[in-house]
């Protein structure tokens, strides 16, 4: 079986979205012969293989990056008749649709974005989907009542729980906040310009108790000017940055953090704009798993993640995700309580699950 996988945002990105994107290729490639189809412009360029394999610290050889007509300014029949080689075709969708002749069509929405696509066009290019998939409970939610359209399930992200837990395993914990995400303005902004300002508040406030603690964040950097912001914010904080990590780096600053700190959506009205708030958290449910207490905004998939088990560590307000980190600083009985709760919550977006549910949509 010929599987096609294609997602606007490759090769250009390493976030959320290319994760499970590549997550769903590697698990395919067991069984199939798989292709991630990109632009005409970067065909044999071996350089788009070796970001993605240092992006997932996987090798991606049983994976072919083929060229293809799809995003570009290609006529309608040249666009449909390459779809025709493949037995499916997954696509993670930006917004956009096209028609395929693939033999199954699966189409995956990552963004929660307010659509209108009552026109009896955009209805006869959804119909041509014959599976349709969210990474959240969230997303489905905004995608049915907007579009609309029937989503058919959510198929979470993958969290290499397995892999995570290990390194965590023989890593000490240390005193440090972690934020994980890319630095960027646009969509569902990281907020790290927010989290500096709550972590002068906490040394502040509570010099004596967060005494040696640090705050760390790792992400690519998209906007330049919007780091610079937060750089000159930092000045004299405890602060670290690093947007050149491979995966195995990034995992082990999992293991040694504490606790994981997420604002996407901060400020935001998801009524208004869902499409800005975190979409699922990914960093979030990773966090988890290497054992840091999740205190995140409250908004979005966030509290999906989660789960019932830890919202109480989810915040609205500044001053609560302040009062939290305290309490979590402070009383190390209550912190290791959490740790394990959010360890054994993240198992539920494990290989396992995620593999079942991709093979049965195949």
């Amino acid at each position: 079986m010929k599987v096609c996988l294609y997602s606007p945002y490759i090769p250009k990105h390493t976030g959320g979205g290319e994760k499970y994107i590549l997550d769903v290729a590697t698990s395919l490639a067991k069984k199939y012969i798989v292709s991630i189809a990109v632009p005409q412009q970067y065909a044999g360029d071996a350089s788009i293989v070796k970001k993605y394999e240092k992006f997932l610290n996987r090798s991606l050889d049983n994976i072919s990056f083929v060229p293809s007509p799809l995003g570009s300014t290609a006529n309608f029949i040249q666009k449909l008749l390459w779809t025709r080689q493949f037995d499916v075709m997954y696509y993670l969708t930006d917004g956009s649709l096209f028609f395929s002749l693939a033999k199954k069509n699966i189409l995956h929405v990552q963004v929660p974005l307010k659509i209108d696509h009552s026109s009896w066009f955009s209805q006869l290019k959804l119909k041509n989907w014959q599976l349709k998939n969210t990474n959240s409970q969230f997303t489905k939610e905004v995608v049915e009542a907007t579009w609309p359209v029937k989503i058919d399930l959510v198929h979470n992200p993958l969290v290499d729980v397995d892999e995570i837990s290990s390194i965590s395993a023989v890593t000490k914990k240390e005193k440090i906040i972690l934020s994980v995400g890319r630095f960027f303005r646009q969509l569902h902004s990281k907020r790290q310009d927010v989290l500096i300002d709550i972590f002068r508040k906490l040394i502040t406030k509570y010099p004596q108790e967060t005494k040696s603690w640090k705050l760390v964040f790792i992400g690519s950097v998209e906007d330049q000017e919007y780091l610079s912001l937060i750089k000159r914010k930092k000045r004299d904080l405890s602060v670290e940055f690093y947007h050149d990590l491979n995966r195995k780096e990034l995992l082990k600053w999992y293991g040694k953090a504490s606790i994981y700190w997420h604002a996407a959506g901060f400020g935001i009205d998801p009524e208004k704009n869902p499409q800005k708030t975190e979409h699922f958290g990914v960093s979030t449910a990773e966090a988890m798993a290497s054992g840091c207490v999740p205190i995140v905004y409250g908004k979005g998939g966030q509290p999906e993640v989660v789960g019932e088990e830890l919202q109480e560590l989810l915040w609205l307000k500044q001053s609560e995700c302040l009062e939290k980190t305290v309490q979590i600083i402070t009383n190390q009985e209550l912190r290791i309580k959490y740790q394990h709760k959010a360890q054994q919550r993240a198992k539920i977006f494990g290989k396992d699950v995620f593999e079942k549910k991709l093979f049965n949509m195949i």
